[in-house]
This record gives structure tokens, C-alpha cells and sequence, in this order.
């Protein structure tokens, strides 16, 4: 297995001791191994750092304060999402709640609202703790979220 993280607008590739810089997010590499592709994420208050680009640093105690935050930045900080694309096979989302003082989850799912495309989900991320999601992504468009949190809903392409 591999693993990908990201930095700031650059996805690494971890292969054992060596960092290999990807320049797209567009273009994370497969295990030829066990074809399966690791896709780290931070969540911090009312975000997931990889997904913007940076951690804005909002001071969170509660969901509440999240709705307040996006309201009032939702809409200039949407402009700079770049749709995560992958193409279509198994992954591992690793989410960690760095610094959050509450529960926070995970969830990934098809646009639409009867979408059948995959989709993963679950809680129990509290502060500096790490959780694995597993899924088989087909093509399509997907969104990633934490309604715990809650974060914007990020756009993710299957190819």
C-alpha cells in the first residue's frame, strides 16, 4: 500500500523512507502491490485542510460556531476547491481530527440524492486521533463532508 498526502496544492506519494512530489492532485499513483491507495486528510475547525489548499485556522467549540464560520466564508472560499480526481479502484481515506475539541466523522458519497454510487461514513474522530475508511470508488462525482464538523461538501471525480 501507498500513501498520499497532501501539501498545500502538492500531493506526496509515500513509498517506504522516500517522498516522491506528484504536481497534480489529479494524478495520485496506485500500489502496483495491493492496488490500493491510501488518501490521508486533515480535518480542522469547519474544514479539511488538503481540500482547501490551507488551514484557515478558524477557532472552533462547537458545530454551532461551523455554521456561523460558513455562512460568512463559504462562499469566497468555495472559489478556490479544486475537485480531488481519482481514478476508479480501492482506497483508504485516513481522516485525523488535529486539534478539534469535538467528535468529528467522515463522509464520502455520490452527488445526487439516490445516487448508488459508493459511499463511507463514520464518527468517533476525537482530538489527534486518526480513523481508515475503506471504499471501492466507481466512476462518478462524489462529495466529501463531515457533518459533524461541519465542513463544506468537497468535490471528488472518479474517473
Amino acid at each position: 500500500m501507498k500513501n498520499i498526502l497532501f501539501k498545500g496544492s502538492k500531493l506526496l506519494l509515500l513509498a517506504g523512507a522516500s517522498v516522491i512530489a506528484i504536481a497534480h492532485l489529479t494524478s495520485p499513483v496506485k500500489s502496483q502491490s495491493d492496488n490500493v491507495t491510501t488518501i490521508a486528510l486533515t480535518q480542522t475547525g469547519c474544514q479539511f485542510v488538503e481540500t482547501e489548499g490551507k488551514n484557515h485556522n478558524f477557532q472552533t467549540t462547537s458545530a454551532a460556531d461551523c455554521k456561523k464560520i460558513n455562512s460568512d466564508t463559504l462562499a469566497e472560499r468555495e472559489k478556490e476547491f479544486k475537485p480531488l480526481e481519482l481514478t476508479a479502484g480501492e482506497y483508504v481515506f485516513q481522516v485525523t481530527n488535529e486539534n478539534v475539541p469535538y467528535e468529528l466523522g467522515f463522509y464520502l458519497r455520490g452527488q445526487g440524492r439516490f445516487s448508488t454510487l459508493p459511499k463511507t461514513s463514520g464518527g468517533g474522530l476525537t482530538g489527534g486521533t486518526t480513523k481508515e475508511y475503506r471504499v471501492t470508488l466507481r466512476p462518478g462525482k462524489y462529495w466529501i463532508s463531515c457533518p459533524l464538523n461541519p465542513t463544506p461538501d468537497y468535490p471528488l471525480i472518479v474517473n
